[in-house]
């Protein structure tokens, strides 16, 4: 028995709506997510460059524990864990009072698992920038607050562009585990296209073309981004 290809159900109401309201979801909690990890990432990549002893133990064990430990687990343990740990009114808040709790735990789930890579890349371009610069900033009078925000990052950002693109495209890939605690996003909404219409070749392709064209849109913005701020002679450093 063949298959009966259908492409215009994906054109039908509901399920075109159901498609463009997942690929919303997708790009919403994939960017506030960016958002988290991005500025946690970076505070930790700071801490952990310039720390010594306890603070570097810390920012260290942070790391490894939130990149190391896989994405789903940390979904699950966020959503049906966390709520039992804390006091029962906060617990209790979290799990009914709180406007969509899925979508909030996703959002920070994938943040803080985002930013302990983030974090990595942060530390290696700020180690990469020469040695020579650091003390020329604290020659000049700069603070150490102030040496790495008008000297250290922004060399350091330039140099790790690549890998940030890289963990920029992750991070909309990753955001299709949130349908495990109850998010529809767009890898959700295919599979509830396909459990409706039974036309679940065109539904999948329909999320493959979707995040493809993400993907394409990411590359290119990061790429020109690269473009505009690189410094020649630099490069990222494995």
């Amino acid at each position: 028995m063949s298959y009966a290809w259908n492409w215009g159900v994906l054109f039908q109401s509901p399920y075109l709506g159901w498609l463009g309201q997942g690929i919303a979801m997708t790009i919403v909690i994939s960017l506030a997510g960016w958002a988290i990890a991005i500025t946690i990432g970076t505070l930790i990549g700071v801490l952990h460059s310039g720390g010594r002893g306890a603070m570097r133990m810390v920012t260290g064990s942070y790391i490894n524990l939130f990149r190391n430990v896989p994405l789903l687990l940390q979904m699950f343990l966020w959503f049906f864990v966390v709520p039992e740990l804390l006091p029962k009114t906060v617990g209790t808040w979290l799990k009914r009072d709180l406007p969509h709790p899925e979508i909030v735990t996703a959002i920070v789930a994938l943040g803080l698992f985002t930013a302990s890579r983030v974090a990595v890349q942060v530390s290696a371009g700020i180690a990469a920038v020469p040695r020579g610069q650091s003390m020329a900033a604290r020659a000049s009078g700069l603070s150490t607050v102030q040496a790495y925000r008008h000297v250290l990052l922004p060399q350091a950002f330039r140099i790790v562009v690549p890998p940030l693109t890289s963990e920029f495209l992750t991070i909309f890939k990753n955001s299709s585990i949130a349908l495990t605690i109850g998010v529809y996003e767009l890898t959700a909404q295919t599979q509830q296209i396909q459990s409706f219409t039974y036309q679940g070749f065109e539904a999948f392709t329909a999320a493959t073309v979707v995040y493809m064209a993400i993907a394409l849109v990411v590359t290119t913005l990061m790429t020109a981004i690269e473009r505009r701020i690189s410094v020649a002679g630099s490069a990222a450093k494995g």
